[in-house]
């Protein structure tokens, strides 16, 4: 009893000093400011400096935990629901115009209603002159209240002709599922880019759609699906498995920040073959789903591993309209683990960030007895690298890198020249059509970061300083030759990349993303290994239940 009345009056203590510290370090931020106010040379904006004082206090915590002023309530908004309002269309900058233009139109959405086309030159906005502004000064002038209309001017490149298009904001809200169909060997499959509001229905809707097509198996691509709602997490996880299973359990310093979610509804399927596609950017409530199916042997998770967050943050009110959003607390899925990748370390006062080894890791195991661990994300049950891009490939498709922009230009050049091209599954440019492209590459002066070169440059100067550089000059000169730089070597050498990444960029300037995923499902590496393994049950059974 005595040790008991003991602790007690030592938390307690505790409590009262951390409420002491709490109490004299808010005094002092407040006569800190207050003196500042008074005394500093010049004015001071309020909002703008208490802003960055508590952006300062946040970075030392998570990239997580964010302040979001009355000003920026709609990020907050969007964030948490998919949904912004505005025009329905990317805007790019473009290197070679120095100007903002459209990238890419939303189907269904405004931009594309009333005709705007890739490679749109943005002029004015109602009255405002864009032709010397930012992308994201672009963006905010596009974007506004639902139902306000105003006057879009731009210039049309293939034609030379200014436009005037009179355009209606609406709430916008990029589709859940950009496609799912079915594949051959009677295998559905269903993209998820994100976790927002109701995209389970969503999910739920086109899997029993896709039953009814005839689908035996199932491949779920959370591939760089970046997360969003824990609860939509929960309820996809429960198309597949039965009611009143535990899928995740957050466990924050206070009771409010703890809670068991378990699933509430009849499941649609709890039998059919699925694999989940995931990679580095699949996190958060994608790493709930995939990791939840893995740990109830519902599912084979392939690809490579995850993200790799396991922190749940929740957006709290503030006084004057504004909004935090903080993390409360960590989830555990149905195995008992905890997938966070890193250890944000709080005691130094910065942001200084800590990658868990996976020597630091522990076993937990899964329904069936397998072996899954904490930390790092989620390690598939078969890891499928992607192909990796080639360098000429990466500089000609990056905005940014090539100060040409000759790959852009000639998707906008291809599409004032053809009305419409085949089916997404179906389409490929023609050998006149690349030898074209090849030309204008070439001619356009088009140049790029030769990474072989690079380092044979970074060899020299090691050489030169370790002195043995002039006896080695004959072989240093011979190797500088190999390595030159040739363009057009380089498009041939690389054709099936560059000519795949064109081709799609040319599809979903026709057919939106959807168009863009169904025709690149036909050179995806990761999938046709998902859909090897499910048209080979054994195999699917053995990963799932090694030890039957």
């Amino acid at each position: 009893m005595l040790l008991l009345v003991g602790l007690l009056s030592l938390t307690t203590a505790k409590a009262q000093n951390h409420n002491l510290e709490v109490g004299k370090n808010l005094e002092i931020f407040n006569t800190l400011y207050s003196q500042l106010d008074l005394f500093y040379v010049d004015s001071l904006d309020p909002g703008q400096t208490m802003t960055a004082g508590i952006k300062g206090m946040l970075r030392s915590l998570d990239p997580y935990t964010e302040y979001f002023p009355e000003e920026k309530k709609n990020e907050l908004e969007m964030m948490l629901t998919g949904k912004y309002a505005g025009i329905g269309a990317l805007v790019k900058y473009h290197t070679r115009l120095k100007r903002v233009v459209i990238d890419e139109p939303y189907e269904g959405m405004p931009a594309a209603e009333v005709g705007l086309k890739k490679g749109d030159i943005i002029l004015t906005i109602d009255d405002s002159v864009m032709t010397d502004k930012s992308v994201s000064y672009v963006s905010s002038h596009l974007r506004g209240d639902a139902g306000t209309t105003f006057v879009l001017k731009v210039k049309r490149p293939s034609t030379g002709k200014e436009m005037k298009f009179r355009i209606t904001r609406r709430n916008i809200k990029m589709p859940e599922l950009p496609y799912y169909g079915m594949r051959p060997d009677s295998i559905g499959y269903i993209n998820l880019n994100q976790f927002t509001e109701d995209c389970s229905k969503e999910v739920r809707r086109a899997f029993v759609e896709l039953k009814h097509q005839g689908a035996k198996a199932m491949v779920f691509d959370l591939r760089s699906n970046g997360g969003g709602s824990e609860m939509e997490a929960v309820n996809t996880v429960n198309i597949w498995v039965p009611q009143e299973q535990m899928v995740v359990e957050n466990r924050g310093k206070v009771e409010q920040a703890s809670r068991a979610y378990k699933t509430r509804l009849e499941p649609v399927d709890t039998v059919m073959p699925l694999v989940v596609l995931v990679n580095g950017e699949t996190a958060s409530a994608s790493e709930i789903t995939s990791g939840a199916l893995q740990d109830l042997d519902r599912a084979v998770v392939m690809g490579t591993r995850t993200y790799g967050k396991g922190l749940v943050q929740v957006p709290l009110d503030l006084p004057y309209n504004a909004n935090v959003k903080i993390t409360t607390s960590k989830y555990y899925i149905p195995s008992g683990r905890c997938i966070q990748a890193i250890n944000y370390n709080r005691e130094t006062g910065a942001a200084y960030t800590e990658h868990i080894a996976d020597s630091l890791t522990h076993v937990f195991h899964t329904r069936n007895g397998r072996e899954v661990r904490d930390g790092g994300g989620i390690k598939p049950d078969i890891e499928i690298k992607t192909d990796t891009m080639s360098n000429i490939s990466y500089y000609l498709a990056t905005s940014g890198l090539d100060s040409t922009e000759v790959m852009f230009d000639y998707i906008v050049d291809y599409i004032a020249r053809h009305e419409q091209i085949a089916q997404p599954k179906e389409f490929h440019l023609t050998e006149e059509d690349w030898q074209e492209f090849r030309q204008r590459v070439i001619d356009s002066g088009f140049t790029y970061d030769n990474l072989s070169r690079k380092q044979f440059d970074e060899l020299v100067k090691a050489a030169k300083f370790e002195g043995y550089y002039d006896e080695l000059q004959d072989t240093f000169d011979a190797l500088k030759d190999k390595l030159h730089h040739d363009v057009a070597t380089e498009l041939d050498r690389h054709r099936k990349d560059v000519q795949q990444m064109l081709e799609l960029d040319i599809i979903s300037a026709y057919y939106y993303q959807r168009g863009y995923l169904e025709a690149g499902l036909n050179y995806d590496k990761q999938l046709m290994e998902a859909e090897r393994l499910l048209n080979n049950p054994e195999e699917y059974q053995r990963i799932l239940s090694p030890n039957k």
